[in-house]
């Protein structure tokens, strides 16, 4: 093992708990997912709540058709020399989605994904309230009001420059994840 593959994983242990392995490993091909009508959202990320947070995590969107995550995900943690560190479902969107650096990989059917495709870019940020306000102040429209996620609240704004961009706060699920 090289040094730097070492320190990564030395790194990733450290860092929080891990995806389960084996038949309940969610990002399994294998799994038996029902992502339209089907089971609650899985939810695995290393760090849960967002209300720390100092300045928003900006997450570039990449898309991908249903049945790819897994070779996608693994692709951009060897471009980036870093593990994933957010894994879930979104069952209610036909969605499975993955978090590598800054790049949210999302996966679904072409009509799902497709009117995602007009949201510029995802922030994750410390308060879906707060953001609203700032937003009003700016003269920001939103298209989408806050709602409900698999991790928490999100709602959906266009900048008063065009831009649309998807604010996420996570707050830990009921299981803690």
């Amino acid at each position: 093992m090289s040094n730097d593959t070492e320190a990564r994983a030395s790194r990733d242990s450290d860092s929080g708990p891990s995806v389960p392995t084996g038949p309940n490993n969610p990002t399994d091909p294998s799994h038996p997912i029902d992502l339209v009508g089907g089971p609650a959202p899985t939810v695995w990320r290393r760090r849960n709540d967002s209300s720390g947070l100092a300045e928003p995590r900006a997450l570039l969107r990449v898309y991908t058709p249903t049945g790819t995550l897994e070779s996608v995900t693994a692709s951009y943690e060897r471009l980036l020399g870093v593990a994933k560190d957010m894994w879930f479902t979104y069952p209610e969107r036909g969605l499975r989605l993955a978090v590598v650096g800054s790049f949210l990989l999302v996966e679904g059917a072409p009509e799902v994904l497709a009117p995602l495709r007009a949201t510029d870019g995802t922030l994750v940020v410390d308060s879906a309230a707060a953001y609203l306000e700032r937003l009003a102040a700016e003269g920001a429209e939103v298209l989408v009001a806050p709602h409900a996620v698999p991790t928490g609240t999100g709602f959906t704004a266009r900048h008063r420059d065009g831009t649309v961009v998807e604010y996420v706060e996570h707050r830990p699920t009921p299981d803690g994840s």
